[in-house]
């Protein structure tokens, strides 16, 4: 557990390197024009800088819990996608049946006729994901340096194949055909799922009351499929996040305009007693300075970090392994082999995808 912290440390540091670069230079520069220039004029009062920065951390903390609040919708949604896939393959097991038929179907026949369902939902699962891994204008994150480097080692499974390829294992030709005209796939799935209970019910295969309990099902389906798009295609507020990452840089420039003066006079007065010590004194302000711009920096990326759930990063809702594992549970609950039921997506650096 302690290695697991050290290393995950350690990626921190790595994924927020450059702008630590950046922050060390900024500092040295300007300790250097009051070291060597003896610009002690160029200093800004500790009130304003105090407020601004006071400012800062309450728009940060509010900009993580929202975008905290939007992970955590995200995840609960999926998790309702969860339990109802499974309701969903436990009453198709039950409610299809020979017990109201008016033309009795053979074992085999009420056979294909669940695993058609079950490949469908499956289908629909897939065409969800992929739906939420489209790029939106506005989910820039993925672009940024080390978060690009990050996605060459792990980066979600629809981004290396397309939508068509992956349904084509689940549907007929016909379901084919008929999905691909279709903008939103995911819809269209779900009301053949419905047209095809409907012809069940007629012959009786469906009894009506279990008609009715299967639409609920898909009706709760469509409920959880409108949350999911909401957080895809409704964006955090832009003038939060934009206006919060404008206030977070005007705090970390004008930040060394505060600090160093302030370590240079803390220098002066030691100078009388330890002449080294002070002189050397003002260099304390990199470190501490250093510190404190990454600790706002790192902060507020982390809030812009979990603002899209669904974009492709690292810290997003594993939709794709989530929905892998209904299929695995499904089709295993068919009565198919491990040989026939593909793999679970691997877990890369710790993690899901």
């Amino acid at each position: 557990m302690y290695t697991k912290k050290v290393y995950k440390a350690m990626d921190m540091a790595r994924w927020t390197r450059y702008e630590t670069f950046l922050f060390f230079a900024i500092i040295t520069v300007v300790v250097g024009l009051y070291y060597f220039f003896e610009l002690s004029w160029l200093k800004i009062p500790w009130t304003p800088v105090a407020l601004i920065g006071t400012a800062v951390a309450f728009v940060i903390g509010f900009q993580n819990n929202s975008a905290y609040g939007r992970i955590w919708e995200a995840r609960k949604i999926w998790g309702g996608i969860v339990n109802t896939s499974r309701t969903f393959g436990m009453f198709l097991q039950d409610m299809v049946t020979n017990e109201h038929a008016s033309v009795k179907l053979s074992k085999e026949e009420l056979h294909d006729e669940i695993k058609t369902f079950t490949y469908r939902h499956i289908a629909w699962m897939t065409a969800l994901r992929h739906a939420m891994r489209i790029s939106q204008p506005w989910e820039t994150v993925v672009y940024e340096k080390t978060n690009k480097e990050w996605s060459k080692m792990v980066h979600p499974p629809e981004w290396n194949s397309t939508v068509e390829e992956d349904l084509k294992p689940y549907l007929s030709e016909k379901d084919l055909e008929y999905v691909d005209g279709k903008n939103n796939k995911q819809t269209a799935l779900l009301y053949l799922q419905s047209h095809h209970l409907r012809r069940l019910k007629e012959n009786g295969t469906v009894w009506e009351f279990s008609f009715l309990q299967l639409e609920g099902v898909l009706e709760e389906l469509f409920a959880l499929q409108g949350k999911s798009e909401r957080i895809k295609n409704f964006p955090y507020p832009r003038h939060f996040a934009t206006l919060n990452h404008y206030f977070m840089w005007i705090f970390v420039l004008i930040l060394p305009l505060s600090i160093v003066p302030q370590f240079a006079e803390l220098g002066q007065e030691m100078s009388t007693n330890h002449p080294i010590v002070g002189d050397l004194f003002l260099c304390l302000s990199i470190p501490f300075y250093v510190a404190v711009a990454w600790v706002f920096h790192t902060m507020e990326r982390i809030g812009r970090t979990g603002e899209n759930p669904f974009e492709g990063s690292a810290n997003d809702v594993p939709i794709s392994t989530m929905a892998r594992g209904i299929e695995i549970d499904l089709r295993q609950n068919l009565g198919e082999s491990n040989d026939e039921i593909p793999k679970q997506f691997p877990v890369v650096y710790d993690t899901q995808m």
